[in-house]
């Protein structure tokens, strides 16, 4: 946090006067409001107007979030990657701004969605701090949008993906209000990882986010994970069966929030019975998280990938990546890919694949452990395939990355794992290094540069410093090496659309 502070400095929005902090050459103004309160009646509506308010507002602390339980790790300092969890009130759809002490305008604006498999996170989390964008020339803004139940859980009678229409309307914000800050409504990039990343992709193809933003950085997301409105109403039955409600917009309003987070838990574990494959056999989220968009609304009228073939989104420059042993995550942090076999690697897939034998064998099954084999494949299902065919099918300038650094954590196990790319991005190692951190206990300060350096150059004019993405040359960039070369398709190309 900041180790020398200035007097407060006032901006006026159209909704009131907003007083911020200025410290170690950084503008801040945390939880300003671009929606109104989602409680009462408006809990099941899409994002309301902000009603103004009198007087200076304070915009000093970090304020509420959407509701979340999160689930510790043993050896990891979660916290440092998605906040210390539920900060309970109304006024939690809000976003933060950073910018630099001076009075220049027509600053580019990046805007962060944050991730957590859309049941998890804060636009407050220590590693996502846009002050350093803001100290390199960049105006950041980062927001909060509801998650689980009350995000993406589609209802009956209720509009469907209310998460990703409060990133709509944060994003309509933006067109309203940066100039006031200093930002270019005409010069927006919108970034995000994981669960954020995907609901960028999938904006990507939205024709309610036609000119809300110019870039899109996508960090190991794609547009493959949304599901069929019919196939996820089991999902809503199983939620009120859990909670014992009726299946409704008033059930759901009845149930008491601490008992809707103990029904998100229990429907997410991998022992829950519950069937949400598509009808080709595949559950397109492999159990990773049940609450995500849907497709067939008017937000997502066709599957992502479909409305790219289309051209949806081909205005929009796109960087997309993926890190080199995404699972290793869940899988490493766990325990769980050293403790298990074939069998059970099999039977772990089998229930998001169903030609899941041969998905192993061509992952190495037999020559190297089951649990091996179902890591390293799902990295290549869940993550990095998806994001090749999310670059093959956008009909748009597009660039992708590989993100191959290895974390020493976990004995040195955990290696280029899911989320590890943040903190260098944000140029923000010390909070995610140490006994417990994701990178281990140091991190070169040097990729973080290189890293952090690419990131503002393609938001400030879309510069980088190698060639687009195109099937027949398949140019990915290798971040740690600095140098880009010609990727072949993956085993996974083969078991996935």
């Amino acid at each position: 946090m900041a180790s020398s502070a200035s007097p407060p400095i006032i901006i006026r929005t159209q909704a009131g006067e907003l007083r911020g902090i200025v410290a170690d050459g950084v503008r801040r103004f945390l939880s300003i409001p671009y929606a109104a309160p989602p409680t009462g009646a408006r809990r099941f509506e899409p994002p309301q107007p902000v009603e103004p308010w009198a007087g200076i507002r304070d915009a000093v602390t970090a304020g509420a979030n959407a509701p979340q339980r999160i689930r510790e790790v043993p050896g990891l300092d979660v916290a440092a990657l998605v906040g210390d969890g539920w900060v309970p009130g109304d006024d939690y759809l809000t976003l933060n701004v950073w910018r630099p002490d001076d009075d220049r305008g027509g600053l580019p604006v990046m805007v962060f969605v944050h991730g957590g498999g859309f049941v998890v996170g804060s636009k407050d989390a220590p590693v996502q701090d846009g002050g350093t964008f803001a100290r390199d020339g960049v105006m950041c803004v980062a927001i909060n949008y509801r998650m689980g139940l009350d995000g993406f859980l589609p209802i009956p009678g209720v509009p469907t993906n209310l998460g990703l229409r409060d990133i709509l309307a944060a994003m309509e914000w933006v067109q309203r209000e940066v100039a006031a800050f200093g930002g270019d409504p005409g010069n927006v990039t919108i970034f995000g990882e994981s669960a954020g990343a995907m609901a960028i992709a999938d904006l990507v193809t939205s024709p309610l986010a036609k000119g809300l933003f110019r870039r899109a950085i996508v960090q190991s997301g794609h547009g493959g994970m949304t599901r069929d409105i019919g196939v996820a109403q089991r999902l809503v039955a199983k939620m009120a069966k859990l909670l014992g409600v009726a299946a409704t917009r008033d059930g759901f309003a009845a149930a008491p929030a601490e008992a809707v987070l103990d029904a998100i838990e229990r429907v997410s574990l991998p022992t829950t019975r519950l069937d949400l494959r598509g009808p080709d056999g595949r559950e397109p989220v492999f159990g990773i998280s049940r609450f995500v968009p849907v497709h067939g609304d008017d937000v997502l009228p066709a599957e992502p990938l479909a409305a790219l073939t289309t051209g949806a989104g081909a205005e929009i420059d796109v960087l997309i990546g993926s890190n080199a042993e995404e699972m290793n995550l869940y899988l490493v942090s766990s325990g769980v890919r050293d403790r298990i076999g074939r069998l059970i690697a099999w039977l772990a897939l089998r229930r998001s694949q169903p030609r899941a034998w041969s998905v192993l064998n061509a992952y190495g099954a037999g020559r190297q452990s089951g649990g091996r084999a179902l890591t390293d494949a799902m990295t290549d299902l869940v993550f990095r395939w998806p994001a090749r065919r999310f670059a093959e099918e956008h009909r748009g300038r597009t660039h992708v990355y590989e993100f191959e650094w290895r974390s020493t954590a976990f004995g040195g196990e955990l290696g280029a794992a899911h989320a590890v790319e943040i903190p260098f991005v944000f140029d923000t190692l010390a909070t995610a290094t140490g006994p417990e951190g994701l990178l281990g206990r140091t991190a070169p300060q040097e990729l973080a540069d290189r890293m952090h350096r690419l990131w503002i150059d393609f938001a400030r004019d879309g510069s980088l410093p190698w060639p687009a993405f195109d099937c027949d040359t398949r140019q990915v960039y290798r971040v740690e090496a600095g140098t880009a070369a010609h990727e072949p398709a993956m085993p996974a190309a083969a078991y996935l659309p």
